[in-house]
């Protein structure tokens, strides 16, 4: 028996609100598809073309696809048929983002263009911090010289790590070629269909509409029986109502719909849920990720797709600030903790700083410590007799000693210890050299990327 500590937002009875509200949608309004075969799945499926490209969808559809759809999608490790992340119940997996066109140098602190070597640096970090579970491309590196970015980045994943890769495209080829990639790294497609080691991160675009590209991806994955997510990122005040339960009502009828073709195109095929609910910030004109609201919003995520019984993707360890400063690991603790607590199984863009425009190996080295710490603290405790440890207590007895006691040898390593942080009293730390976070921060950052070593 073990108390563990849960955040939960809405409930069942919200949850309907919501999903009721998204299906009205989809009813009433509909969504824009502009893939010409998507169309005709959802005509011939009952739905209804109202000027050519807008469909409306009907609730039994929905409800249809809901029922298809499996409640558990598993990641495996390059060639392995052993479970790397599992996408279920409450399970948490961390990892990267992908596709920042900018790159904060740990080396000299610089903020400059992304390159195919920082791409294998950062590659090298996710391999190295065990606290990583996934890894994404992190930046579109701006030296391939006309090559296709997402298949270099995909190869280079490929090649520097074994850990699940979360993978972008461009377009259907893209997707095909990647597919391939990875089939023969597994041995075969169906090797790779029975042991999927890549996941598609694809996204519709708010509000309502499915672009031919985008919606090329997802049926290939489709057909592929290969996982996908497929997540709108609604911008409340921009491409979505000002309130987030308008903005998740729009973003939940896009993924409803997405589900909709998918299913449709192969029945029972993976899908991983999400939304991710930003807002437009009137003053700057950003999307913003270091706000309340958005919090909320993948609180939301969470509880709704676990609510349809689908596996769920979200967000953590990233930041507005444009350095790896006091500003960035406060969002980094709070993404982190937040994900744990709502049980957010995918949760992506560690290391995103500046809204998602720069990538900070330094800022992935940080939230890994808090992923670590936040995770015993999710834990909870265990209240079994081994814990309770009332033999133990009789033993020492009043004004005793627990030090010496084969318990506390068993058990003092069950506690979580620091590698970032410090403990050390002010005469030890300065003997050491005086170093604060950021300091010792960089010094580790630079040694996995060095050796792929966790120091």
């Amino acid at each position: 028996m073990s108390a563990v500590p849960q955040l939960s937002l809405l409930g069942c009875p919200p949850c309907d609100v919501i999903h009721h509200a998204s299906v009205e949608i989809l009813r009433r309004t509909g969504v824009r598809v502009y893939h010409e075969a998507a169309r005709r799945l959802l005509y011939d499926a009952g739905a209804r073309l109202t000027d050519g490209k807008r469909v409306q969808i009907p609730a039994g559809m929905v409800a249809w696809a809901l029922a298809q759809a499996p409640s558990s999608v598993t990641l495996c490790s390059r060639g392995e048929d052993s479970a790397a992340v599992s996408l279920t119940g409450r399970r948490v997996s961390f990892g990267p983002g992908s596709d920042c066109p900018n790159y904060l140098d740990p080396r000299s602190g610089e903020r400059r263009p992304f390159t195919t070597a920082d791409l294998i640096d950062c590659i090298k970090l996710v391999d190295g911090l065990p606290e990583l579970d996934f890894c994404m491309s992190m930046g579109v590196p701006a030296d391939l010289d006309g090559e296709s970015p997402y298949r270099h980045q995909f190869a280079l994943m490929l090649e520097q790590t074994s850990k699940p890769i979360v993978f972008v495209a461009e377009d259907r080829a893209d997707c095909e070629a990647i597919a391939a990639m990875a089939a023969e790294a597994a041995g075969c497609a169906a090797s790779l269909r029975l042991n999927p080691s890549i996941l598609l991160y694809s996204e519709p675009s708010s509000p309502l509409t499915h672009t031919e590209s985008a919606t090329d991806k997802l049926l290939f994955m489709a057909e592929e029986a290969l996982p996908v997510v497929h997540s709108p990122a609604p911008m409340m005040g921009g491409t979505a109502p000002a309130t987030l339960a308008g903005a998740y009502a729009l973003g939940n009828a896009e993924v409803l719909s997405s589900l909709v073709m998918h299913q449709l195109t192969n029945p029972g095929a993976p899908f991983v849920y999400g939304v991710q609910a930003h807002h437009l910030d009137m003053t700057s004109t950003i999307s913003v990720y270091g706000a309340p609201v958005y919090q909320v919003a993948r609180a939301m995520s969470a509880e709704m797709g676990r609510h349809y019984g689908l596996p769920t993707w979200g967000n953590a360890g990233m930041s507005d600030s444009c350095v790896m400063d006091e500003q960035a690991a406060a969002d980094a603790a709070i993404s982190v903790l937040l994900a744990l607590l709502t049980g957010t199984n995918l949760a992506h863009d560690v290391g995103y700083l500046e809204a998602g425009l720069t990538t900070s190996p330094e800022m992935m080295v940080f939230t890994a410590e808090m992923i670590g710490m936040m995770r015993r603290f999710a834990e909870g405790i265990r209240l079994d007799a081994e814990a309770m440890a009332l033999e133990v207590i009789d033993a020492v007895g009043p004004g005793g000693d627990f030090l010496i006691t084969d318990h506390t040898m068993d058990h003092f390593r069950d506690l979580w210890e620091p590698s970032l942080l410090s403990r050390a009293r002010v005469e030890d730390w300065a003997a050491a050299g005086r170093k604060r976070l950021g300091d010792r921060l960089r010094e580790k950052t630079l040694a996995l990327m060095a050796d792929g070593r966790v120091s």
